[in-house]
């Protein structure tokens, strides 16, 4: 089971999550419902879940690979229904820079396995949302 823990910082927004490591993050909402910009906000949070997740995903299936990745960078971009409560995605695109002298069919291989089969947000999120993603190789 995961388990966080969110305690309140400020009397406004501005929370922190803390999970069963103690490692945390801050989430906050925007000036214009009230908070103060102190923290991601959490659709952001998404996203940057998204991201993390098909990285570690990619990461790993190139060392399996054989790849000598020396750095990755993900980009995630959204976009949300406009007018609509919740306003929930309906586009997420993650685009991938990897950097080292990589196999462009074996980074291809990768990144499609990590969006599409093995990353557990990019499957929620597609339930409502277009998932689409790209890569470039930096040598």
């Amino acid at each position: 089971m995961i388990k966080i823990e969110l305690n309140r910082l400020n009397d406004a927004f501005h929370m922190e999550a803390i999970n069963e490591l103690g490692k945390s993050v801050h989430i906050d909402g925007s000036p214009e419902i009230g908070g103060t910009n102190q923290g991601m906000r959490p659709m952001q949070l998404l996203l940057a879940a998204m991201g993390g997740c098909s990285s570690i995903d990619v990461i790993s299936i190139l060392k399996k690979q054989r790849q000598p990745l020396k750095d990755i960078k993900v980009t995630v971009t959204g976009e949300r229904e406009k007018d609509a409560v919740p306003s929930l995605f309906t586009e997420v695109h993650a685009h991938f820079r990897l950097y080292g002298d990589l196999d462009p069919e074996k980074v291809r291989k990768a990144v499609a396995l990590a969006v599409e089969k093995y990353c557990s947000v990019s499957k929620t999120l597609e339930y409502k949302a277009k998932i689409t993603y790209s890569f470039e190789i930096i040598a």
